[in-house]
């Protein structure tokens, strides 16, 4: 993960033949938050082996998160139609947590 002025660029291992939005739309179960913790639906965009994220109101990101949530239906994935996993790149604690 690589802060870039108001968007977060995630760098993506094991690609494959590169990233795809598995359904031809446009990526979709991103949030992004500042430091306040307050995650906002996010656009996210593939760029080579990246994903480049940034939310309406979040001016120094600091934390993505993807698929997020138990009714996600994420479509992020590889050209061999792998999915990616649902992942976080913080380590708030949730709301389920003490």
């Amino acid at each position: 993960m690589t802060v870039e002025g108001n968007k977060i660029r995630l760098q993506f291992d094991h690609v494959g033949g590169g990233l795809v939005a598995s359904d031809g739309k446009p990526l979709v179960e991103f949030t992004i938050a500042g430091a306040d913790q307050k995650f906002v639906p996010a656009k996210a965009e593939i760029d080579g082996a990246a994903v480049v994220v940034s939310g309406d109101g979040v001016t120094a990101p600091v934390a993505v998160r993807y698929a997020w949530q138990e009714t996600a239906q994420p479509n992020l994935a590889n050209k061999e139609s792998l999915p990616s996993s649902p992942f976080r790149t913080d380590t708030w604690k949730c709301v389920t947590e003490k």
